[in-house]
């Protein structure tokens, strides 16, 4: 999933949206009641990206618990966060079978499902596209010229083509 621009901050309810960055804060908007604020530098703002489940080998990016539980509830939502603990985590051991029971506490699981449903409510669950792999050219075709920046080429005035 890509979740760059999803932002969890410390002390505050829900998840926010990045919107601009200020002189002295950012700009940000709750993702379920859409009212801008001010995340200022004192506040710990974490990007969804940049979070991380332990596992017993390599820890595993929150991007990609994301992408298991879509999967398993075929794009549907997962279950409450505020079940059973004993459920959840019986539920996280089958997204996640090595995770760290040790370093990963039922706030932590709850947390995951809760911006899971969330993000999924509010249809922001992006997935990740396959980095394409370029097709070698066929004998005899010739590539195409870069045409510049983007930018559209037009013919200089006065000049006839």
């Amino acid at each position: 999933m890509i979740l760059k621009d999803i932002l969890s901050i410390s002390g505050e309810q829900g998840l926010f949206k990045f919107v601009a960055q200020g002189k002295n804060a950012m700009i940000v908007e709750h993702v379920e009641t859409g009212k801008r604020s001010s995340a200022f530098s004192s506040a710990k703002v974490s990007s969804l990206e940049d979070i991380s489940i332990f596992t017993d080998g390599e820890d595993l990016p929150l991007g990609k618990v994301f992408d298991r539980i879509f999967e398993k509830e075929s794009g549907g939502q997962a279950i409450e966060a505020k079940s059973d603990p004993d459920r959840l985590k019986k539920y996280f051991e089958e997204i996640v079978p090595d995770y760290s029971k040790d370093k990963v506490y039922v706030s932590d699981i709850r947390k995951v499902f809760l911006w899971y449903n969330i993000l999924q409510k509010k249809d922001l669950l992006v997935k990740e596209e396959p980095e394409k792999t370029t097709e070698p050219a066929a004998e005899g075709s010739v590539p195409e010229k870069p045409t510049g920046k983007g930018k559209a080429e037009s013919a200089k005035p006065g000049k006839k083509e």
